[in-house]
């Protein structure tokens, strides 16, 4: 089985260490996709030819990854700049984020072709090319997995519905409503991550819930969300199983929580 994800490719940089972790959105789903056995990953992406690229292709230079990522020598890699205080917990400032390179970002020939012979598809809400991955959907029929993150614009987001397989989304018990009356009328699976309180899923108007795996000490939230999609989506795609497919998830999410960095 073919998974794309695509297009978020980062690195956080700790100013006052000098430290560069790597992730984003892609390819924090596209490391933990990649533990599955019967999925073949392919991560697509771009990123500047600068410290902060070298970084993210040493850290996927031992993963079980196809890459297909472009290099824009004209803008630095996505990055996002982190900075800590005496007692050493994170902060951001206004300018902290830098993600010129993917503003823009769109499906090239060789990159839709990719796509096109994929049979899941993840992609993040916000990404510029989120609706050319819609579709490409319509077009191609692969399964859609789609982060819609913190989003709150339920009467929008309905007008994506009818073509999402995996609709997933970090909300609090008094938005499952939404999801519930989603299901009734389309036909994905509509989650919904409520922290340490675990997730929700709603299927056909039917209900499942499973609780967070617990974790002895919470390191780094970074990729967390992240980390639980990929174990949901390609726990599902393997054995279309929903509490499984959950439970996989938040063992993933907790694995991440134990370490710094979403991988």
């Amino acid at each position: 089985m073919k998974l794309t994800a695509l297009p978020c490719l980062c690195a956080d940089v700790f100013e006052e260490t000098g430290e560069i972790r790597t992730g984003g959105e892609a390819m924090n789903f596209a490391v933990h996709a990649s533990k599955f056995d019967g999925i073949d990953v392919r991560l697509v992406g771009i990123i500047g030819k600068d410290r902060f690229g070298e970084a993210i292709l040493e850290a996927l230079s031992d993963k079980k990854i196809e890459k297909h990522i472009r290099v824009d020598e004209r803008r630095a890699t996505a990055n996002n700049r982190i900075y800590l205080t005496p007692s050493g917990d994170r902060y951001f400032k206004e300018d902290s984020w830098n993600g010129e390179i993917l503003d823009n970002f769109t499906i090239n020939e060789e990159e839709r072709k990719i796509i096109a012979t994929s049979d899941a598809v993840f992609v993040h809400f916000w990404a510029s090319c989120f609706r050319e991955i819609v579709e490409l959907k319509k077009e191609f029929g692969f399964k859609l997995a789609v982060d819609f993150d913190v989003y709150r614009d339920f009467a929008d987001m309905e007008r994506f519905a009818p073509f999402i397989d995996f609709f997933m989304i970090s909300g609090e018990e008094d938005l499952l409503h939404y999801f519930r009356e989603f299901s009734e009328k389309y036909g994905g699976l509509f989650n919904m991550s409520l922290g340490e309180n675990g997730s929700v899923t709603y299927f056909n108007g039917k209900e499942y819930r499973v609780k967070a795996k617990p974790v002895d000490r919470v390191v780094d939230t970074t990729g967390c969300g992240d980390s639980y999609h990929a174990g949901f989506v390609c726990s599902y795609l393997l054995c279309s199983d929903i509490e499984k497919a959950m439970l996989k998830g938040s063992e993933l999410a907790a694995e991440t929580l134990g370490h710094y960095g979403g991988f």
